[in-house]
């Protein structure tokens, strides 16, 4: 009796040395991903700032945005077709590893991007950072020699260290690299390092001082039955409106393909389609990034139409073969969607606002719990009931689409759709 009381203390010991040395390798491990995702995004965030800057100083550049559009184009043809898969190829190799990913992803996403807003053109940084982080941490793969089963938790932190050091949401970007390839799964074997990454991304970005946008939630209502019922039905709008994002992505992108067969022809067509909004417009706030009209929103209610000229303006961009993501062109669809909505729903105009910057997003990429945490981490926790109610029932209604064609489906979002289970999202989309 005794014999075996002291062999279950010992097998008990070595499995908690074993943990204690999991934790030091991943903390090691993950200390090399943070400082280069971290320093990558933070250059990236200065990059962009200039950019946007400049164009806006001097508006005569956007007329060279069919040139920038051929170039990045030419770079992607000849240098790393498969780079140009973009985030998708980052879920396929998590999915099903077959072979490293290009180093080179990382420079020319972060040149195509800057290029992109430079002269122009309506997208997002998210997927740049992501692309960055995945790519550097491939590298380290290869640098440290790891075992192969290590590989996929190597490019979750990948994934983790851009989505936190672009966006400052440490929280979010470790369960949005846990949620992002399985729709309606959490893989917690990674979530220490998917954390570790996260946070020293963060500081590590922090410490080059880039900027990262601020929002605010001032007036929050009480929680009562009513409020509810108008939250769930904030959320079914949003929801919708995530689910038209994604859907008319994946439409510009195939008739770009059948309509303009030659590649380098597809950013023309779509530069002078810019160009063109933009000389009948005569303001530039739906090009680029948008923050200024995001942080807006929070405070000036926003035209209706203002979300769907962006939907357009950012599936036009993409759809062409410009680079960029499309996170963030999200959060302005969600939060001037929000803001537009407070002229009919009684709700404060930065509570809906906020509730639209983040589950907008949930519905288009099909992250729940990441963007609860991310608005959260943004906006703080008295809004936090409202932005669950408005995360989840939008991820319910966006239905089984997504930004991410080649996410699968873990868990059913309903058991009228559980033949979907083990299926990739590019099947429905």
């Amino acid at each position: 009796m005794f014999t075996q009381i002291e062999k279950l203390k010992s097998l008990a010991f070595l499995d908690r040395l074993l943990i204690f040395k999991f934790l030091l390798k991943w903390l090691f491990i993950c200390s090399i991903i943070g400082v280069l995702s971290g320093t990558a995004s933070a250059w990236f965030l200065i990059a962009l700032n200039w950019a946007t800057n400049l164009r806006e100083q001097q508006l005569w550049i956007i007329g060279f945005l069919p040139l920038a559009g051929v170039l990045i184009v030419f770079l992607y043809d000849k240098l790393s077709k498969d780079a140009a898969r973009g985030n998708n190829l980052i879920l396929e190799e998590i999915h099903h590893p077959k072979k490293k990913i290009p180093l080179l992803m990382a420079p020319l996403i972060f040149f195509s991007t800057v290029t992109t807003h430079l002269f122009g053109g309506s997208a997002g940084r998210e997927g740049s950072a992501v692309q960055m982080g995945a790519a550097l941490a491939d590298e380290v793969n290869r640098w440290l020699k790891l075992h192969k089963r290590d590989r996929r938790i190597l490019l979750i932190c990948g994934i983790s260290a851009g989505f936190a050091s672009l966006f400052g949401t440490p929280l979010a970007a470790t369960i949005f690299a846990l949620e992002v390839f399985l729709v309606g799964t959490l893989v917690y074997e990674a979530i220490l390092p998917s954390l570790f990454a996260a946070i020293i991304a963060h500081w590590v970005c922090n410490l080059w001082e880039p900027g990262h946008s601020h929002y605010a939630i001032f007036h929050i209502p009480d929680i009562n039955a009513i409020n509810i019922l108008i939250a769930i039905l904030a959320g079914i709008i949003f929801g919708l409106a995530g689910r038209l994002f994604a859907n008319t992505n994946h439409l510009s992108h195939a008739l770009f393909k059948k309509y303009v067969p030659h590649i380098y022809l597809r950013p023309v067509v779509a530069a002078a389609m810019v160009i063109c909004f933009l000389l009948i417009w005569g303001d530039t706030e739906f090009i680029g990034l948008g923050l200024d009209t995001i942080e807006n929103a929070f405070h000036i209610q926003q035209p209706y139409y203002s979300f769907l000229i962006k939907i357009v303006l950012t599936a036009i961009t993409l759809g062409a073969g410009f680079k960029g993501g499309e996170v963030t062109p999200l959060f302005f669809i969600g939060a001037t969607l929000g803001s537009a909505l407070s002229g009919i729903l009684p709700l404060p105009i930065d509570l809906l606002s906020g509730m639209g910057f983040v589950a907008v997003f949930t519905a288009a990429a099909n992250t729940p719990i990441a963007c609860i945490l991310m608005g959260i981490e943004l906006f703080g926790a008295s809004s936090a009931i409202y932005i669950a109610i408005s995360c989840v029932v939008a991820y319910l209604f966006s239905g089984h689409n997504g930004i991410y064609s080649s996410q699968k489906i873990g868990h059913a979002k309903h058991p009228f759709w559980i033949r979907h289970t083990g299926k990739y999202l590019n099947m429905f989309n």
